[in-house]
């Protein structure tokens, strides 16, 4: 039991490193969670510091997610190991305590452990994921149907119960992270994401 208390702990700081944040003060001298929508995640720092640094920030939180499951896994020789560091991560993402408990969504580094850990899923939630971001414009759009069918691909490759309850577990904070997300779209507000330039927001 120890073993996967220290993994969830050491998941939770490598989930602190905040790639949006350095990328602001490093490109702008910027809080990032000032800016845009104030979230410290990939898509605010598409639309505020541009393309280039939103795809720096988007693989370094895949890779947050990727070395917490790999720590996770070598502490605990499970799975189960590798799942409890990779949400731990997540949590040290979206509620990270060096910045105040201010972070980021997690979408990313949910994105790096399901890799590692279910590489099919992975790849059929990344073209689901995908083509509605590319077809609605909607990133948020993606990361929620991502995070609503995690748990429930879960199920259907007969993952053990314990791994499915996590799975549901980690979709149940995303879709609280989205909360805003999913009332702007309701009400018709959301921003659309731009591949050509900088949006305001």
């Amino acid at each position: 039991m120890i073993r996967y208390i220290i993994a969830a702990l050491i998941g939770y700081f490598v989930g602190n490193i905040a790639s949006s944040y350095f990328a602001g003060k490093i490109m702008k001298n910027i809080d990032i969670r000032e800016h845009g929508s104030g979230n410290a995640g990939a898509t605010n720092t598409f639309r505020v510091l541009g393309a280039k640094a939103g795809v720096i920030v988007f693989i370094c939180d895949i890779l947050k997610g990727i070395l917490a499951v790999y720590i996770g896994l070598w502490l605990t020789g499970d799975k189960l190991g590798g799942m409890l560091a990779g949400g731990a991560a997540i949590l040290g993402h979206n509620w990270p305590v060096f910045l105040n408990f201010k972070g980021g969504k997690g979408i990313a580094s949910s994105f790096g452990l399901i890799l590692i850990l279910f590489p099919k899923i992975g790849l059929i939630l990344f073209l689901i994921a995908g083509t509605l971001v590319l077809l609605t414009r909607y990133v948020s759009v993606g990361s929620i149907s991502g995070a609503i069918l995690f748990p429930i691909f879960l199920v259907i490759y007969g993952e053990p119960w314990e791994i499915c309850m996590i799975g549901l577990f980690l979709a149940l904070i995303a879709l609280l992270r989205h909360k805003d997300n999913i009332i702007r779209l309701s009400e018709g507000k959301e921003n659309k994401i731009t591949f050509t330039k900088k949006t305001g927001r």
